[in-house]
Order: C-alpha cells, then sequence, then structure tokens
C-alpha cells in the first residue's frame, strides 16, 4: 500500500515547548511509519523526529516575547522548494497562519494539495494585551487580524478546532463553518490523578497549612495576569488566609513576583511535578481568556482540584456552572474571590465538583483523536488521488 506522505509545517517542534507543542507531539508519537511518510519544516526542531527529515529554517526572535521566535521561509525558499519537490507530499499540514504558514499555503494551492490545520493559539484574543498601551488601534487591528485569518483559513480543506466557543467565534469572523471540524484535546488521566495527592509535599513547599490556590501557565501578559493579581490583592486586603502557587515561567514572572511577594512561584514544571501539585493543592484558579483550549484546565480536573475559571476562551467549555466548577466574570476579581469561599467553605459542594469534574475528564483520550486524524489524512489523501 503506498504511504501517505505529510508535509507538516509548524514554528516550533520542541516537545514540551508549550501546549501546542505537546499536542503536535501526541500526534507525532503515534505515525505509523507502515502508513504514513512525513517531512517537517520548522523554524526551531531538531535534525530528525522519529526517523523522518526535520528540515530547520532562520527565524526571527519575537521582540515582545523573546521566548518564541518567527520563521523566514523567504531566506530559505529554494532549499524548502526543492527538498518538497524531491518529498512530493499528498497533504500539507500548517501549524500556524504565520510566515511559514502562508509559504505552506500557497505551495499547497500551487501544486494542488489538500491542507489541514489545527487551531492552536486563539492569536486576536493576544491584542488586548499586546497593545494596551495604544487601545486606540485594538479595534482596527482585531479587524485586520480577523480578515487575515478568514482569508487564511478558507483556503485550508479541514480545520481541527479545540471547542465549541473557538468554533462559534471564527464563523463569526467569517470562517466557513463546513471546514471546521471539533477536535479536542486529550489528556492522561493516569498522570493526573487524585492519587498524586501528597499533602506533606505542598505544606512544606507554602510552609503553612492554610488552604493552597494554585495557578499554572506560561506567566505572560496575555493569560490575563493583572485580574490574577487583583485576585491576589483582594484576598490579602480581606485578610483571607490563602496560600497562593504560581507554577511556570515568563517574562512577566519577575513583575508578578514583585507585586505578590507571598505568593510561591515554582518555576517550571515536569509533568509529574505538577501532577502532584494539581491533585495536593485545594482550588485552580485561571484568569486566561485568551486559550483556544486550556489543557491545563483539563488536568486539574482530571486530578480532582475544583476548578475557579474565567468565563472566557476555550476552557470555559469544560466547566458547567455550579455542576463541576465555577466560570467567573473574565476581569472581576471579586467574583473569583466569592467563587473561591464558596467551594472552599462547602464540603458537599466541594466533593461534587471534584467527581463531577473528574468523570467529565474520562472523556479525553489521545489515541481516539489521533485514531481521528490519521483517517482523515487518508482520506484527503484518497480524494487527492482521485
Amino acid at each position: 500500500m503506498k504511504k501517505v506522505k505529510v508535509a507538516f509545517f509548524a514554528e516550533i517542534l520542541i516537545e514540551d515547548f508549550d501546549g501546542a507543542s505537546r499536542t503536535m507531539f501526541q500526534i507525532i508519537r503515534r505515525i505509523d511509519p507502515e502508513q504514513f511518510e512525513f517531512l517537517f519544516i520548522c523554524g526551531n526542531g531538531p535534525d530528525t523526529i522519529l526517523g523522518f527529515d526535520c528540515i530547520q529554517i532562520p527565524t526571527l526572535t519575537l521582540p515582545f516575547n523573546k521566548n518564541y521566535s518567527m520563521a523566514l521561509p523567504a531566506l530559505a525558499e529554494a532549499a524548502i522548494k526543492q527538498k518538497l519537490t524531491d518529498f512530493d507530499p499528498d497533504i500539507i499540514h500548517i501549524a500556524t497562519p504565520s510566515l511559514l504558514g502562508w509559504f505552506a499555503l500557497r505551495y499547497a494551492r500551487h501544486n494542488q494539495l489538500p491542507v489541514l490545520s489545527i487551531y492552536h493559539t486563539h492569536f486576536v484574543s493576544y491584542l488586548d494585551y499586546y497593545l494596551s498601551k495604544a487601545p486606540f488601534l485594538i479595534d482596527f487591528a482585531k479587524t485586520k487580524m480577523a480578515s487575515s485569518q478568514k482569508s487564511f483559513y478558507n483556503q485550508c480543506e479541514k480545520i481541527y478546532v479545540p471547542s465549541e466557543s473557538i468554533a462559534a467565534e471564527m464563523v463569526d469572523m467569517g470562517i466557513e463553518q463546513d471546514r471546521i471540524k471539533i477536535w479536542k484535546r486529550g489528556i492522561d488521566t493516569r498522570l493526573f490523578s487524585p492519587e498524586k495527592r501528597n499533602v506533606g509535599a505542598i505544606r512544606e513547599l507554602t510552609g503553612y497549612n492554610d488552604p493552597v490556590i494554585l495557578f499554572a501557565s506560561r506567566l505572560v501578559w496575555e493569560k490575563n495576569l493583572e485580574t490574577l493579581i487583583r485576585i491576589y490583592d483582594h484576598c490579602q486586603n480581606e485578610k483571607l488566609s490563602y496560600n497562593f502557587v504560581i507554577a511556570g515561567d515568563g517574562t512577566a514572572r519577575s513583575a508578578c513576583e514583585q507585586r505578590m511577594k507571598k505568593a510561591v512561584f515554582t518555576g517550571n514544571l515536569s509533568h509529574e511535578k505538577l501532577s502532584e501539585l494539581y491533585a495536593s493543592a485545594d482550588i485552580f484558579l485561571f484568569t486566561s481568556v485568551s486559550e483556544t483550549y486550556g489543557n491545563v484546565v483539563l488536568e486539574a480536573m482530571a486530578s480532582g482540584l475544583p476548578c475557579v475559571i474565567a468565563d472566557g476562551g476555550g476552557s470555559r467549555d469544560f466547566i458547567t456552572q455550579g455542576v463541576n466548577g465555577y466560570k467567573c466574570e473574565p476581569e472581576n476579581e471579586a467574583d473569583y474571590v466569592e467563587k473561591i469561599k464558596s467551594v472552599l467553605g462547602n464540603e458537599a459542594l466541594r466533593q461534587q465538583f471534584i467527581t463531577e469534574a473528574r468523570d467529565y475528564s474520562y472523556g479525553f483520550d489521545w489515541n481516539t483523536l489521533t485514531d481521528v486524524y490519521f483517517h482523515d489524512l487518508e482520506s484527503m489523501a484518497q480524494l487527492t488521488a482521485i
């Protein structure tokens, strides 16, 4: 049987770099080399991935987020095209509508190849933060970005979107609904489990026996960290004896540490350490409204940790209000604090949230999701061959 050949374009192909990378590697680790052949083209990554070639092209570090870089395909155009000609792909997979993504899309359209894309990052929601010092530009920038995304995604045959909320926003942008397919994210419920609970370790971390409020995310301002800081201040002003633990790292960490002086900052943690924190804390607090999915919320739910999160972004779809967690007005710190107090003050409600959230998390299985992906690749390749 002829193998299906997939040219896979992504800015960064470093496992565990971020949520998008983790999702991509869940797929990559399940590639059957008897059925598929992949060529990876990226800005940052290894020379090979599971025996498949990985071509790295020049990059530019982003001035507003030095942890990320942007691939510059124009600086390696001839080499990329030659490699693609030699590889002769059946399908183009594009991770991001970046310069590299647009290069891949143009190549696909020129060669009449189908395109599959996974919507990893809700870039439109970031503009409120990146342009906060020039608010008069926000609406204009959002309109331009929405127009660009509409043009890009309406040229893709299939777009995997992780939540109904984000799918609705994309349709509102003008992206054609029949191109969109709900494709959620999986979770390892053996790794993220209440069995990882270690109260002694978390008490040693905080130095106190008070309830632990856990926040886990990249520490960048687009994660609505200003609201997180206001929640912390509100608790301090009310003299609520809560321990705030902030897991993660990023460009805003130093500023957060200066403004949340009694909080514990762990930096980046391994999945094993993070799973222990989830299972041992008392509340998971998440203020971000820029998530396409929000893996950390699902990880906390699987770990038996009651969630109080923003009613925004893709992660809000996980929570049925008052049944398996609470959703809050995204920038209303008092709302979050009232919901936290409600959970901590009502043991029956807390146990309900734990049970309902844990049961909900069992419905997310990576093997099932990646089977859908590979089946779609085969179907798209067959249509191309006709």
